[in-house]
């Protein structure tokens, strides 16, 4: 896999937007105030294209040329289709399995978590458009290259995603402290759906709410949680299982 690449200047970067690029996220300066650029806000707004504002120093962090106040980060991977992974896995007598992960914006987590999930199998993960890791040449270093292999489905809403995953007959299963129901004790063995949070505050009440089960993993010692990147692989292996290593 390539290491993601950046497009400078706000005439670049809108043509690569107008282009179709696979973008991970425009950074705007803050402040920044003309007609190409208002243009450019509203070309990506359009075409769901992340877009940040940031400080001139942070600009300045992520690079050492003449930005004029707009960088384009563009991404090292080609996003998925959710919809066609879904089609693709019951066309080819699958049972469709993700993995939901709601605003994880720690990259070596991501990265692991994504090692974790190719190596399961897994028919796609799917990540919100804003408030997640970019996959940032970190985040592939941790996953060991399953990047270049784990097809990632980018969500404008991730509500609206997990309702289309239920209405293809998808089990949501969300992974959450709040569950009073162990996760060995629920049916994973059909199509399903795993649903994990955020680092400081898990999963938001609105995704919470879509779940068809709340479940956890026990604790027996004096830490009450796990990280995220190891809840998920307790979470996925532990459906493998009850899917009989298929």
């Amino acid at each position: 896999m390539k290491k993601a690449e950046m497009i400078f200047g706000t005439r670049a970067v809108m043509e690569a937007v107008k282009a179709g690029r696979e973008i991970e996220k425009i950074f705007v300066q803050s402040g920044l105030n003309n007609d190409l650029v208002n243009e450019l806000i509203m070309v990506a707004n359009a075409q769901g294209v992340p877009l940040s504002f940031a400080p001139q120093q942070k600009l300045n962090r992520l690079s050492t040329k003449n930005h004029q106040g707009v960088i384009c980060l563009l991404s090292a991977v080609k996003y998925a289709v959710m919809e066609d992974l879904i089609d693709k896995a019951y066309s080819d007598g699958k049972e469709p399995f993700f993995l939901i992960l709601d605003r994880i914006t720690d990259v070596r987590n991501f990265g692991a978590i994504a090692r974790t999930a190719e190596c399961a199998g897994l028919t796609g993960v799917i990540v919100p458009e804003k408030g997640g890791a970019s996959i940032t040449a970190d985040a592939m270093k941790t996953s060991a290259g399953a990047l270049s292999y784990l097809p990632v489905c980018r969500a404008r809403d991730l509500k609206k995603a997990i309702q289309a995953l239920k209405e293809n007959g998808i089990q949501i299963l969300a992974c959450t402290e709040k569950a009073a129901q162990p996760i060995y004790e629920v049916d994973m063995a059909g199509p399903i759906a795993l649903l994990l949070g955020s680092e400081e505050d898990g999963i938001a009440p609105n995704l919470l709410r879509e779940a068809d089960h709340l479940v956890k993993i026990p604790m027996f010692g004096n830490i009450a949680s796990l990280n995220v990147s190891v809840s998920a692989g307790i979470a996925l292996y532990e459906a493998i299982r009850q899917k009989g290593y298929k």
